[in-house]
């Protein structure tokens, strides 16, 4: 029996029409002093540069299309991002994202016509490698089908869960190994011990400079709800401090901004001060508090009471710092009850 067919949220904002927002509302400032530039296909963002008025152009544009080397390109559209490289042969695709392999090819046709001949999958999250099987219906006139190419840990998993996207045809030993693309070598670096999700990885284009590892950090921004929808955030830090000390100068992260080694500073300085924060409050806070034992029959309202009374003070002590910057309000408390968890569970 299939699986009923679920579109992730995120994945349909934006993803076939656009919105209009007030032109008078100014975009959050940068949490890394960072310079902005217009969108440019032909011109690369020096390391450092971010895209300018990125949240407007998500909202307002079919897409947003930055080079960032000679052959490297970052791709966003309704907050969700990737990365393609032009070989001398072909191109080489990174995650084609859900509801966006028309916009993903069309991209691409702008820079070159040259054939998709390897598609690689980052870690089996449908939002993120959901759009293939429409890729390869778009791209089926091509003399040959393009090689898809995963991790191991990736390949198992589609395998465990009886995926219903289409499976890997080469795999990479995890957790690390590496490919040839067109001259091109890039590397697996999977998290042996992963925050997001067990088959998580970050992929590094070697001679282009260029890190892939979508869901890892958000860049330009405090780390989003449930950090990027992570699975546990036991391990977190070191993912963030593993991917930082690898050899790069542009970060792709498959949502926020272009990433720079100074947005892992940012992640890691707001984590600390978040864990600080967290438990602070929890000394501070009894448990029980806030709920009226003599108008409940059943305890489980107790210890979600417990975090949520945490994570809002945990919040409202960053927000002198942090409060002005992308999402604060919104991801904060929740990223607070996952560190209230973790350290409850492990000391």
């Amino acid at each position: 029996m299939k699986r009923p067919k679920f579109l992730s949220i995120f994945s349909m904002i934006a993803a076939a029409v656009t919105f209009s927002v007030q032109a008078d509302v100014p975009e959050a400032p940068s949490t890394v002093s960072a310079v902005y530039r217009a969108p440019s296909v032909t011109e690369a963002l020096a390391p450092g540069e971010k895209i300018g008025n990125l949240f407007h152009l998500n909202i307002e544009t079919p897409y947003v299309l930055q080079r960032l080397t000679d052959r490297t390109y970052w791709y966003q559209s309704g907050f969700y991002g990737t990365i393609f490289y032009v070989g001398h042969k072909g191109v080489l695709l990174f995650d084609p994202l859900e509801l966006r392999s028309d916009k993903i090819l069309e991209s691409i046709r702008k820079v070159t016509q040259k054939p998709i001949t390897a598609i690689v999958y980052s870690h089996d999250h449908g939002d993120h490698i959901g759009g293939t099987q429409a890729l390869l219906n778009a791209i089926k006139n091509q003399a040959r089908p393009p090689r898809i190419i995963a991790s191991q840990a990736t390949a198992d998993k589609m395998e465990r869960l009886n995926s219903q996207l289409p499976r890997p045809t080469e795999t990479i030993s995890w957790p690390n190994g590496s490919f040839n693309f067109d001259g091109l070598k890039v590397e697996l670096h999977g998290f042996e011990h992963a925050a997001h999700t067990d088959d998580h990885s970050a992929w590094l284009l070697v001679g282009e400079r260029v890190l892939h590892a979508p869901d890892l950090l958000n860049s330009d921004q405090p780390p989003f709800w449930n950090f990027a929808g992570s699975e546990r955030f036991t391990y977190l830090e070191s993912n963030l401090k593993e991917a930082n000390a690898l050899d790069w100068d542009y970060f792709s992260g498959g949502h926020g901004n272009v990433g720079s080694h100074d947005d892992f500073t940012f992640h890691l300085k707001f984590i600390a001060d978040l864990k600080a924060a967290v438990a602070k409050a929890m000394g501070e806070v009894p448990f029980g508090f806030g709920v009226d034992t003599s108008t409940i029959n059943a305890h489980t309202i107790m210890l979600p009471t417990w975090y949520d009374e945490i994570a809002r003070r945990a919040t409202e002590s960053l927000r002198p710092a942090y409060g002005q910057f992308y999402g604060f309000e919104t991801a904060t408390p929740a990223n607070a009850v996952m560190i209230a968890e973790y350290l409850y569970s492990y000391r």
